[in-house]
């Protein structure tokens, strides 16, 4: 394993944040072409190699050569599966992602709490731990504690699989061209590189992302409404902190230093504070911690713990339940606005409630109902995030799984990988 362990000197890396070309949607022309068959395999696999070709528009010899590089890579393998019974001439084999061999890392660094992954190359979590920050901890040696946490993690659980790099994913303000949390006000991160400091500890590729945009191209790649998504969307994720992504022909908006997405002051009529000297904005109404300061005042708990209160969700306690049906109206009230300013095909909706109890949705889809202008039909407009209370792990290795599948040959050849059969 290429994991360096702390205190082990750096090795010759091929891909370091500093001199990495700023990540993007839009792949190179041969890129392009190599991400569509993949991409392909992905949605349709196990798939003959002519289905390939119907799907992606490419000749029987491009797809070849396509999957022959993949194949080298350790991206995709043969589908074999014994034979029944003899037959007549060549038989075609289909083609499958190749899960067997390589992983993909990834860290969620939220408030409270990080939480590691490993998934594989179709973007199922294979391995999950989750880690309470320590207290009074350091911008720098949260960085370190979770580099080592990470070279451990892999060490117990890539079972030989090699690591293709790291994905890191929070909310704030990211841009994942430098590898940089501009900042992230409720950590209290500013111009902190995560991409530099990761990649010095463990010799891996690093990419950098917001959570939101992250999730975006999640739904895109693997989500259950994955074709709708891939045409327009607007992600929104609501915990600690709330932020945005806007997606577009499969691509994800990042603006003028990466920094869109930013929803925290959207007005949604409430009468709470913000430290921006308003009130009723978006984040203030919203955040885990106004959830559970609100539980406290109404006398149902006597401290603050929002995990208090999402338990109570799940225990089915009627309080809890109007907190959180007040939490998904006031989304709805954002979402409205978002249907009708960007008018994306759908709008996916990733908040912890939700998550647990799936029936939330419908308060946020009658509150666009009634705020909405632009005629959507909430029921079809606004979903559930796909990926329930695995969305923070999801949103961690999926920043580099979309890498892989949006520029496949960005991968150094490694030709020593043994036949996958089924």
């Amino acid at each position: 394993m290429t994991v360096l362990l702390p205190g082990a000197p750096a090795t010759t890396q091929a891909t370091t944040q500093a001199t990495a070309p700023a990540p993007t949607d839009v792949p190179r022309r041969s890129a392009a072409t190599a991400s569509a068959v993949l991409r392909a395999v992905l949605d349709h696999g196990p798939v003959a190699r002519s289905t390939v070709g119907e799907v992606t528009g490419l000749s029987p010899a491009a797809v070849s050569r396509q999957l022959s590089t993949m194949t080298e890579l350790g991206l995709v393998r043969d589908h074999r599966v014994p034979r029944l019974r003899s037959t007549v001439g060549r038989p075609h084999v289909p083609v499958d992602i190749d899960t067997g061999h390589q992983v993909i890392a990834g860290i969620h660094v939220a408030v409270p709490h990080a939480t590691l992954v490993l998934m594989d190359l179709r973007g199922r979590v294979v391995a999950e731990e989750r880690r309470r920050h320590a207290p009074g901890h350091t911008p720098g040696g949260l960085l370190a504690g979770l580099g080592d946490a990470m070279a451990h993690f892999l060490d117990r659980h890539a079972g030989g699989r090699r690591p293709l790099g790291v994905g890191f994913a929070t909310g704030g303000h990211v841009d994942p061209g430098r590898g940089t949390v501009v900042t992230h006000p409720q950590l209290g991160w500013h111009e902190l590189a995560v991409g530099a400091a990761l990649e010095d500890r463990l010799g891996l590729p690093v990419r950098v992302e917001s959570h939101a945009r992250a999730l975006a191209r999640a739904e895109q790649l693997i989500g259950a409404h994955r074709e709708r998504a891939r045409t327009s969307q607007v992600a929104l994720f609501v915990g600690n902190v709330v932020d945005a992504a806007i997606a577009t022909n499969g691509s994800v908006h990042q603006g003028p230093g990466a920094a869109a997405g930013d929803v925290r002051h959207l007005p949604v009529g409430s009468e709470t504070g913000c430290a921006c000297g308003r009130a009723g904005c978006f984040e203030a109404t919203v955040t885990e911690q106004a959830v559970a300061v609100r539980a406290v005042e109404c006398g149902h708990l006597p401290v603050p713990r929002f995990a208090d209160v999402l338990a109570a969700l799940e225990a089915g306690a009627p309080w809890a339940e109007r907190l959180f049906a007040e939490r998904a109206r006031a989304v709805g009230r954002v979402a409205a606005l978002l249907l009708d300013l960007i008018n994306p095909e759908i709008v996916v909706v990733t908040e912890s409630g939700i998550a647990r109890r799936p029936d939330l949705i419908g308060e946020v889809r009658a509150e666009v109902a009634r705020c909405s202008h632009v005629g959507a039909d909430p029921a079809r407009a606004v979903v559930p995030g796909t990926f329930g209370p695995r969305a923070l792990a999801v949103a961690g290795g999926s920043v580099l799984l979309h890498d892989v599948y949006t520029d496949p040959g960005d991968l150094p050849a490694r030709t020593s990988f043994p036949s996958s059969e089924n």
